[in-house]
């Protein structure tokens, strides 16, 4: 379906050794590596276009602008935004949810409410509506997960009560790999006016995102997860929200006027961008999208889905080690345990033979609590994968084995 061979060559890191063996990089999840494109796109803009953006007069100016709202365009157009002003630029997932959060909800929530999450939540999505219930006298009202890893959607409608002002809940499981209904979450929630954030922090590398036909609220995620730079992140958000949402930051760019008496605050989605942003950045992601759609994302699916199932294969045919999360619609995602040996010490075993894993809670407690284990030991895909890496991984793991084991 790919040319392996090319797509791998676009990632110089790949070709990079680790202990004088070959990277295998499958710690996706995590954070993505980056294509020559995007590094390109980066050293490009500092060596030849950067200068401030949106006020300037100057040549330098107006072309960094030009760049930097060409990448909101693009980013608008990766997930069908409806209208480009409906993308904000952010640091990552999390401070878009921070953003929501603040703007959004602190101002409409009040004692006794209610804030639905589920039990799959990265912290990120968990932490920030805590903070903001503990503030206002709220509580958060978590929907269950099987221990198949899937969303008990069983218990969605008793839980959707009249006090209940938002649902947050992920879209792809970094910890398990679920791909949840969320179509069905938001159909439900709108069915009694409640907003829907979806976390798309993970999805967003695997499976097409369209935002308008998944009607949903707010969705966030983060650059460096999709093959972009660090530091960069989008919420998108209905105009209508944002519109009726308070600023987030007071500063520079998200103003029309400024007095001692009064600020008049600029249109969106300006009016959340306070200061310099991260130009550079946003523009890096832009490089990084059309990289992923130049691949196509649909394609990319089917490729990590085989791979998936490749690996899933492999890796039960392992005495002792066990699949956490077996959900019929998974990502590209495989957590998991190898009895008596502690997921640390497999992560740097198997780094010494070049492999780079994930270990611990993955930033996701209750879905280690919910199983009853301290962590797990992750592999995540991505399409420069291969299934010759995969059988490099088995071979790791038994090696594991037989040192611990």
């Amino acid at each position: 379906m790919f040319d392996l061979k090319k797509i791998r060559s676009d990632f110089p890191i790949l070709d990079v050794d680790i202990h004088g063996k070959p990277l295998i990089y499958v710690d996706n999840a995590a954070s993505t590596q980056k294509p020559q494109s995007v590094i390109d796109s980066i050293s490009g803009l500092y060596s030849e276009s950067y200068a401030n953006i949106h006020r300037g007069v100057h040549h330098l100016s107006q072309k960094s602008t030009a760049l930097y709202e060409g990448a909101r365009k693009t980013v608008g157009n990766f997930i069908n935004a409806g209208d480009s002003k409906e993308i904000v630029f952010v640091r990552g997932a999390t401070e878009g949810i921070n953003l929501v959060a603040s703007s959004f909800l602190e101002p409409i929530l009040e004692q006794g409410d209610e804030i639905v999450l589920s039990e799959m939540e990265h912290h990120s999505n968990i932490i920030p509506w805590q903070l903001l219930a503990e503030r206002q006298g709220a509580k958060l009202s978590i929907l269950p997960i099987l221990d198949s890893g899937e969303l008990d959607l069983s218990k969605l409608d008793s839980l959707l009560g009249p006090k209940v002002k938002l649902v947050a809940i992920t879209h792809m499981s970094n910890a398990l790999g679920t791909i949840n209904d969320v179509g069905e979450v938001i159909e439900k929630a709108h069915a009694r006016d409640i907003p829907v954030l979806i976390d798309g922090a993970q999805s967003i590398a695997h499976i097409p995102i369209d935002v308008q036909a998944l009607d949903c609220d707010f969705f966030v995620f983060s650059g460096h997860k999709v093959y972009g730079p660090t530091g960069i992140g989008v919420l998108h958000a209905k105009a209508q929200h944002l519109q009726s949402m308070r600023p987030y930051q007071g500063g520079g760019d998200m103003i029309v006027s400024v007095s001692f008496e009064k600020t008049e605050y600029n249109e969106i989605p300006y009016k959340f961008e306070a200061g310099t942003p991260n130009i550079a950045g946003a523009i890096g992601l832009a490089a990084a999208l059309d990289y992923v759609s130049e691949l196509g994302i649909v394609e990319i699916d089917h490729y990590e889905r085989d791979l998936l199932a490749y690996a899933t294969e492999q890796f039960n045919r392992i005495d002792g080690l066990e699949i956490i999360g077996q959900a019929k619609n998974k990502g590209s995602v495989i957590s998991f345990t190898l009895a008596g040996i502690h997921p640390h010490d497999v992560g740097t075993i198997m780094d010494m033979d070049g492999v780079a894993v994930r270990t611990g809670h993955h930033c996701s407690q209750p879905v280690m609590d919910h199983y009853k284990i301290p962590a797990t030991t992750r592999v995540s895909l991505s399409f420069y994968n291969t299934e010759a890496e995969i059988d490099q991984i088995v071979i790791s793991i038994e090696n594991v084995k037989e040192l611990l084991g």
